[in-house]
């Protein structure tokens, strides 16, 4: 039995997020379906972190297990031809130690949310950006994006059906950043609550439009209340960047 490790791509639009599902397609169902294809086994492929339906992928890191003797090059190939049409692409793959998990070894997780600032709706982008018509303040959405970043009880920006034990989570990184009409989102952290990320960007979006002010923000953090949360932003515009394990973290110490 070989563990291999995959960097996945994937266009969320069609499916009903990262995890399978009784009702719809997902990307979890697509690439197993495919493995299964290439080699007669119904092996399980486990991820970084799961996404909601429309949040698209990056370069999400899964494994799965194989006992077909199959080179790794020839194995991603072969995964993205049965794939096609559907949106999905492994990036690489690579033969990883029996004790490496693609979601229990992580030790990081970056998202970006891109939002089109624009009163023009969205043609080659529908779907893969949120619209947002109202000119918004991405300075002072970003300064307010600050009082969010350290560790703190997110039940605020937590989903009702969150299945973490915790609400407490420690947020490395909350940038916002403009380039002509286009606004990114950046968020870094060991782990994220369910809709973590939508919810703070909805509450920078009411920032940025004018209608909260910072103390807002900071009023809706201490509340601990998913009551208090001002907007849950829509999946279109959230993807998942990448996946930090301990080897990436070695590496890039050696190479400073």
């Amino acid at each position: 039995m070989t563990r291999f490790a995959f960097t996945v791509e994937f266009d969320g639009r069609p499916f009903m997020g990262w995890q399978r599902q009784a009702h719809g397609p997902s990307v979890q169902q697509t690439i197993e379906d495919a493995i299964f294809a290439v080699t007669g086994e119904r092996a399980v492929i486990h991820a970084a972190g799961r996404t909601d339906a429309g949040v698209h992928g990056l370069a999400m890191r899964a494994h799965a297990e194989i006992e077909k003797d199959i080179a790794p090059f020839r194995l991603m190939e072969a995964l993205n031809a049965k794939m096609r049409p559907d949106p999905v692409a492994i990036l690489a793959c690579e033969v990883m130690p029996d004790d490496w998990h693609a979601r229990f070894t992580c030790v990081g997780r970056s998202y970006v949310y891109r939002i089109a600032n624009r009163r023009a709706p969205l043609t080659f982008e529908s779907g893969l950006a949120w619209r947002v018509g109202q000119p918004l303040d991405a300075q002072a959405m970003h300064d307010a994006a600050q009082i969010l970043v350290g560790r703190h009880d997110f039940t605020t920006f937590r989903s009702a059906h969150c299945q973490a034990q915790s609400p407490l989570k420690s947020l490395d990184r909350l940038d916002v950043e403009r380039d002509g009409d286009r606004i990114a989102i950046h968020a870094a952290a060991r782990s994220f609550l369910h809709h973590q990320v939508r919810s703070m960007v909805g509450c920078l979006a009411l920032v940025g439009m004018g209608r909260w002010r910072a103390d807002d923000l900071r009023a809706a953090l201490e509340a601990k209340d998913r009551a208090a949360l001002g907007l849950n932003a829509p999946p279109d515009g959230l993807y998942f960047v990448s996946a930090t394990y301990p080897d990436d973290q070695a590496k890039a110490a050696a190479q400073t």
